[in-house]
């Protein structure tokens, strides 16, 4: 399976139901960064994604997006094969 990270925030529930779906297909480890803790990560995402909120979630070197375009992902099928496709 494909590394996820996953840029993420002490108390975001939409962090806490992507991590959800993800485990829920197979997924045991994912790299969380922590952007409230770490000022420069959360520069270093923006810079990445052009986005400000969390989740952001990489699969692979894909950028996913957030919580909501992960579920469409899973909602859509695409989510197990991208998942399961070498890089």
């Amino acid at each position: 399976m494909k590394p996820v990270k996953m840029y993420t925030t002490a108390v975001c529930p939409f962090c806490v139901r992507a991590k959800a779906l993800l485990q829920r297909r197979g997924v045991t480890q994912i790299e969380e960064i922590r952007i409230d803790l770490d000022h420069a990560q959360r520069e270093h995402m923006m810079a990445l994604t052009q986005r400000r909120t969390v989740p952001q979630i990489f699969i692979g070197s894909s950028h996913i997006g957030g919580c909501d375009d992960l579920m469409a992902l899973d909602m859509a099928g695409k989510l197990m094969p991208m998942l399961q496709e070498q890089d």
